[in-house]
């Protein structure tokens, strides 16, 4: 083996033996898989969060895939049949604002290229992007089942998606309504939570509007005068007596000749600004039910881009935002406005594009929230948990406030809406077949098709059981088997970011359950961000975002692997930096040079299973496996990947490392056997570092990757045996080696071989057997045990037994003279703190930090002086 690992040379070619030999799929581990106690067959399933095809994956998709290809290859390596689905999402108003832009930068538009060739367009984008995301998956050696892959418009898919659709329409569970909803002016139609609310320093506008008797005026307190074109009423409390008088008054809208009502309405907070309040009932989520219950006329006075219209007079033709200081301006001028104060206010902001979003009275198709009722009953009994189990919390507060989802979307690229209407009866209805023959109710051929398409993450809520060929109509049979739904539903696991819990895992949930009786997964593990080395949120704009391909290049896949596994802590943003890499670069050198060594003294090296463990050397490091074999497994099942990845860590670095194989020195007969334990270890780190595993078995075993398998298809370690008795003993070992270790240190010979050393135990071990292994790692000739005390010596005394270097056999006159050099330093140091803090004026002048100060010091070096002194007495 050479002095140094070179991933570079492995990576790539170590991938596509594996994918070819079609290890990732569910049949790739057959020969190992397994039954449980019940007989029944193993299996494992977990659906990839389809990465959108909007460019390339990011460090937190980095995470997410690593932690899912840990948790697959463990199954696999443990005899599941199992199956990590693939795919991509075709991410409906992100991808188009992608293509857009692009469109834009060469001085066109999606208007002047027409639907058909802007769509084209945006294929031609997902082939390019969908391509770069695989690119990348496959550098972190993530391993899915890729003949399977799926695109959330593939054939099928879309299939799926019309079958969902029009069974819910038909069971009338989806609905089309005007009614209020979240309004992008670039994006169209939003869901609640795809509105991002922001903190915003804005202005409160004061405005006075007259009554139309001429009897005075009221003054109005907005943020958005741009809206009050729109006002039909204006509101006070009931119980607000300032305004008992102007109850049923009229008013006259500013720079208008509409009038409007005073009205009342417990709505309105008396201690808020004015306590009168203008009602926008189709520009205000709380107008509109305002409007409602008063039955007031809705007056919408801008369009679906934001253009003004009619009624607001010689601002008609100006877009919302751009108007407003114009209004404004004419406001003031004509002495409406009385007063613009600062005013720091939540506004919503679409989470794509970030455009100011309105509330838009719009006609809209709905999902109604009763779809998700049995979804929130199951999940509160507990059939779906949550990893961290605080997420449950979240679940509860959002579901529990759940409104109908508005699922149509004023977009191109994505479903097309399945609902067609006959121009000539007038019948609507929603219909499977891409065309229809003929409308069902007249069979007239004169129809059309509703021009929205679904809300990306309708398809997206399909997906556990989609991919698995539900509802895929015979479309794409070659991706998915017969036997796949009861196979794989519900899924065993879902893996994703806490970010999206809401947009696609409660609506996965709640579509699973609806259409399959099951929820779709038994445990949600959400992670937590990816942040830079000094916790900020990485973003473009900061410039601390980290490419994965940048990291795989510089580092390897291996080590990028493990060190987001190792920092993935449940709950806990992960802070990745430099450090971060290097410690676990530090951990595949520990790994290549331990079997380097190993492969110093022997050519090639057994599998555990095919060797007998004798030496007592073997049977410790065995047992020392063991634990740690047990440990990685109660980690991994538990999805607690960071004390699985620290449990390796510790065992491969401190145990067999720092101790086992330099044991070893002391027991050359035990190295064939040590050989064996490191492989199956090796099997152990593969989930994790699939690659350098891989290359260190087989070099240890002789063979190559080209001739034999891969570790991902040998069995996961299990049933290791343990041996507690030799575990005690080499307990007592290394305790005596650290005592002696302490002892030398005493007399300045830390890393120096003495002549003699003694030990007296407490614990009764074979000491034959711990002789020659004290010997060599706590560097003395000559080692032996006695039942007493020995006079002369340098003594430490631990849990379990005390060691003597005797000092006869030592030249103590150099350590004698160093340690009284530093008696006299430390007396020195003494007598100055204790002086200057027995001197009264010192302590009533001196700043009271000063005081603290000088007495910790005084402190320290009383203790330094008494450890001194008492090295000193122990030494004479």
């Amino acid at each position: 083996m050479s002095e140094k690992y070179e991933p570079s040379k492995v990576e790539d070619s170590f991938y596509k033996i594996w994918e070819s030999r079609g290890y990732f799929e569910i049949d790739g581990n057959k020969s190992i898989q397994a039954k449980n106690s019940e007989g029944k067959e193993k299996t494992f399933a977990i659906m990839m969060p389809p990465p959108n095809v909007t460019g390339s994956l990011h460090i937190g998709h980095a995470l997410t895939f690593t932690l899912q290809d840990i948790i697959t290859r463990y199954k696999r390596m443990d005899g599941f049949k199992t199956l990590w689905q693939p795919g991509t999402d075709h991410a409906g108003i992100a991808t188009q604002n992608v293509v857009e832009k692009q469109l834009l930068a060469e001085g066109t538009t999606k208007e002047e290229l027409g639907r058909e060739k802007f769509l084209e367009r945006v294929w031609k984008w997902k082939e390019y992007s969908g391509g770069t995301i695989v690119h990348q998956m496959r550098k972190l050696g993530v391993s899915p089942a890729w003949s399977r892959e799926r695109f959330t418009m593939d054939e099928g898919l879309k299939e799926a998606v019309k079958e969902a659709f029009v069974h819910l329409y038909n069971e009338g569970m989806i609905v089309q309504n005007n009614y209020m909803v979240n309004w992008c002016t670039h994006d169209g139609a939003l869901s609640d939570i795809e509105v991002e609310h922001d903190e915003v320093q804005g202005k409160f506008y004061h405005m006075n509007y007259h009554f139309a008797d001429g009897s005075g005026f009221v003054t109005v307190a907005t943020t958005r005068p741009e809206t009050y074109f729109g006002d039909t009423a204006i509101m006070v409390h009931p119980n607000d007596e300032r305004y008992k008088a102007i109850v049923g008054k009229e008013v006259i809208l500013p720079l208008t000749d509409r009038k409007i009502k005073v009205i009342t309405d417990e709505h309105v907070d008396m201690e808020f600004g004015t306590g009168v309040v203008k009602v926008t009932p189709a520009h205000d989520q709380n107008d509109y039910e305002v409007g409602k219950r008063h039955d007031l006329e809705f007056i919408t006075c801008f369009d679906e881009k934001g253009i003004l219209n009619d009624y607001c007079g010689e601002f008609a033709g100006l877009e919302r935002l751009e108007a407003r200081p114009l209004i404004v301006k004419k406001l003031q001028d004509e002495g409406f406005i009385v007063k613009i104060e600062e005013h720091v206010h939540q506004v919503g902001h679409c989470y794509r594009c970030k455009n100011i979003v309105e509330p838009y009275i719009s006609k809209q198709w709905f999902v109604r929230s009763e779809v998700a009722k049995k979804s929130i009953e199951k999940t509160y009994a507990g059939e779906a948990k949550f990893h961290p189990s605080h997420w449950l919390n979240s679940y509860r507060a959002w579901m529990d406030e759940l409104r109908d989802w508005c699922i149509s979307r004023q977009l191109w690229w994505g479903h097309r809406i399945p609902v067609f209407n006959c121009e000539d009866c007038g019948h609507q209805w929603a219909d499977k077949a891409d065309v229809p023959e003929a409308c069902p109710h007249c069979s007239s051929k004169n129809f059309t098709q509703d021009p929205d398409v679904l809300d990306t993450w309708f398809s997206s809520a399909l997906w556990a059981f989609s991919p698995l060929g539900w509802g895929n109509n015979g479309k794409m049979t070659n991706t998915f088997n017969e036997s796949d739904l009861k196979d794989f539903y519900p899924n065993s696991l879902l893996i994703t970011g806490f970010d999206i819990m809401f947009f696609w895992v409660a609506r996965m949930m709640m579509m699973g359950e609806h259409f399959r009786g099951e929820l779709p997964f038994k445990d949600i593990y959400m992670h937590a961000l990816v942040r830079d080395e000094n916790g900020a949120k990485m973003s473009k704009s900061k410039g601390n975002v980290i490419d994965p391909l940048d990291m795989v290049e510089e580092h390897s896949a291996d080590i990028i692997r493990f060190t987001l596994a190792y920092l993935a802590v449940q709950g806990r943003d992960i802070k990745l930096g430099a450090k971060n890499l290097e410690q676990f670069r530090n951990f595949t050198n520990k790994l290549y040079n331990a079997s380097n060594f190993l492969a110093l003294n022997v050519d090639t090296f057994p599998d555990l299973k095919d060797i007998e463990i004798k030496t007592p050397l073997g049977l410790y490091m065995q047992s020392k496996l063991s634990d740690a074999i047990d440990e990685v497994r109660g980690a991994l099942e538990s999805y607690k990947f960071n004390e699985a990845a620290s449990v390796l860590y510790r065992f491969v670095w401190t145990e067999f490392c720092d101790w086992g194989i330099e044991y070893s020195k002391a027991s050359k007969d035990s190295i064939v056997e040590l050989g064996a334990i490191f492989k199956e270890t090796l099997k152990m780190v593969s989930p994790f570092m699939p690659f350098i595993s891989d290359y260190l078995y087989h070099k240890l075993s002789g063979t190559t990757l080209e001739e034999g398998d891969s570790l991902m298809i040998m069995n996961f370690p299990k049933d290791v045996k343990k041996d507690e008795k030799i575990e005690e003993m080499f307990a007592i070992i290394e305790e005596a080696i650290t005592a002696i270790r302490r002892a030398k240190v005493i007399i300045d010979m830390g890393n120096s071989k003495i002549a003699k050393a003694y030990i007296k135990l407490d614990k009764k071990i074979d000491t034959a057997v711990a002789k020659p292994f004290i010997e060599k790692l706590a560097k003395v000739e000559d080692i032996e045990f006695v039942d007493a005390k020995v006079e002369n010596s340098i003594t430490d005394v631990s849990n379990n037994l005390e060691v003597y270097l005797p000092t006869s056999e030592i030249d103590m006159k150099p350590i004698i003279d160093k340690l009284t050099k530093q008696q006299e330093k430390a007396q020195k140091e003494f007598d100055k703190l204790n002086g200057m803090l027995s001197n009264e004026r010192f302590v009533a002048n001196a700043p009271e930090a000063v005081i603290v100060e000088n007495r910790k010091a005084l402190e320290d070096v009383k203790t330094r002086l008494e450890k001194i002194e008492a090295e000193l007495k122990s030494l004479s």
